[in-house]
């Protein structure tokens, strides 16, 4: 005895969901996630490079200049300032109703934290319009 097998032939819609494709996708995605995350976490020492080009001022703008040198002496403009007389003329700054794009140039053999404590300072007068200026190669 022979058995064939049919199949229903109707045009009836699928009552139920594939959803192995998904669990496929959900594994992909989860394999990347697994794979990519702890490459993210990683801290990388990094020597910042110069630019190469300098970006174009936009002349609309007022800009003030503070300068540290190799010493730790700060500059206004070309004029020699002490930290507490810059603190007051930041103040002073700070009540205009425009102030200024404060230039930051400090040279490059100086430690981090003075520029650091330079910004910080910057920041308790609210000002926050900060360039730092770097060498063009």
């Amino acid at each position: 005895m022979a058995r064939t097998f049919h199949r229903k032939k109707s045009l009836d819609a699928m009552s139920e969901i594939n959803v192995t494709p998904l669990i496929d996708l959900a594994f992909a995605l989860l394999i990347i996630f697994i794979i990519t995350t702890p490459l993210l976490e990683q801290t990388i020492a990094v020597t910042l490079p110069l630019e190469t080009q300098k970006a174009q001022e936009q002349p609309d703008f007022d800009f003030q200049s503070i300068s540290i040198n190799a010493d730790g002496d700060y500059f206004w403009g070309e004029d020699p300032i002490s930290f507490e007389d810059l603190d007051v003329l930041l103040a002073e700054l700070a009540t205009r109703p425009n102030p200024p794009v404060l230039n930051i140039r400090a040279d490059r053999t100086l430690q981090y934290q003075e520029v650091i404590s330079l910004i910080d300072l910057i920041k308790t007068h609210n000002l926050t319009k900060i360039s730092l200026d770097t060498q063009v190669k």
